[in-house]
């Protein structure tokens, strides 16, 4: 859990491209390890960007899929009305291959939807969004210019741009931070020593920390005022970004706000690694898919990306686009060397 890769009990996950780095968390074994060779393809959970994040630090795929699509049968639930099972890779085809293969009916899941019907994505001349609240303040130019530089590539490649906003996003981490303590609360009081299991002593501090605001908000006379509040303005932000999908076909944004940042950096300012996140909320909170896809690397060797996100089950025309993309610019993956 946590945007870093540093609550491990085996300690702290180290980016593979700069060893000194994050490389995103909380699925942080999954990318470094795949950025690194170690393996083909992995899997990792997305509760509000802990495929993404990890991805885009780590310079590979990563898929948090439409909430739904893959049974999470066997995980431990966190927060269950985020909580989705997805994917990395180096390269879109595998991404791909793992999802179609994990995708589907499960009797133990009933979260799984039994109304899919498969996005049909056109062929060529795509309409983009690009929202103004994902690109100002607080972003680095770097990262920035990355995307902005992704969308003229797109533009290139025949599809449209056009700019669109969805103001009630800028909610969309102070709404997550209600929401996903309050369910992780509930969630791990089977293990919390309280009513059931041995004991926090079990737990990390991050772990802790979620909980304890999580009962708070749940708790006697703050419900109404927190958990209900953040609840309705989540319902405001899912009507708003489907409104979006009634004119566009994607939408491009950051996936992150900075680079990868030292190891340690954040640790001890919460409120500052929680805004790690602030761009990857919105796809868990309105239960989309979303795709980090990579498009490079900057002077210092570090890996840029960006992230796509369609309406629900669209996960097909994330992985065309990619996979144009790519092609267009000739991308090819690259391995780190860390020995």
């Amino acid at each position: 859990h946590g945007s870093s890769g540093e609550n491990s009990d085996f300690g702290p996950t180290k980016n593979p491209w700069n060893k000194k780095l994050v490389p995103g968390g909380s699925s942080s074994g999954s990318a470094a390890s795949l950025a690194a060779d170690f393996s083909l393809i992995s899997t990792g959970t997305d509760t509000c960007g802990s495929i993404r994040l990890p991805a885009n630090y780590c310079g590979v795929l990563g898929l948090k899929p439409t909430y739904g699509s893959v049974s999470r049968f066997g995980v431990i639930a966190m927060a269950s009305s985020l909580d989705s099972i997805g994917h990395f890779g180096r390269v879109v085809s595998d991404v791909r291959k793992v999802f179609e293969v994990t995708r589907g009916i499960d009797g133990y899941d009933s979260t799984l939807s039994s109304l899919h019907k498969p996005y049909q994505p056109k062929s060529k001349g795509l309409k983009i969004g690009l929202p103004k609240e994902f690109l100002g303040e607080g972003l680095e130019d770097e990262v920035r210019n990355s995307v902005l530089e992704a969308a003229k590539t797109f533009e290139k490649m025949g599809n449209e741009i056009v700019e669109i906003s969805l103001p009630h996003t800028k909610y969309g981490i102070a709404v997550y931070y209600i929401i996903q303590p309050a369910e992780v609360s509930s969630n791990l009081s089977r293990y919390d020593g309280v009513r059931y299991g041995k004991g926090r002593s079990f737990f990390g501090d991050e772990a802790k920390r979620r909980i304890m605001l999580g009962s708070y908000v749940l708790s006697a006379g703050y419900y109404d005022a927190y958990y209900l509040k953040a609840m309705k303005v989540r319902s405001v932000i899912i009507e708003e970004v489907n409104r979006a999908f009634e004119d566009v076909d994607l939408i491009l944004a950051p996936v992150a706000p900075s680079l990868p940042f030292k190891l340690g950096e954040k640790v001890n300012d919460p409120l500052k690694m929680y805004l790690t996140d602030i761009y990857a909320a919105t796809a868990n909170l309105c239960g989309i898919p979303s795709l980090a896809v990579p498009s490079g690397f900057n002077k210092d060797n570090l890996p840029l990306g960006f992230q796509i996100m369609g309406p629900k089950f669209s996960e097909e025309l994330l992985f065309a686009s990619a996979l144009e993309y790519h092609r267009f610019i000739d991308y090819k993956p690259q391995v780190a060397k860390i020995i």
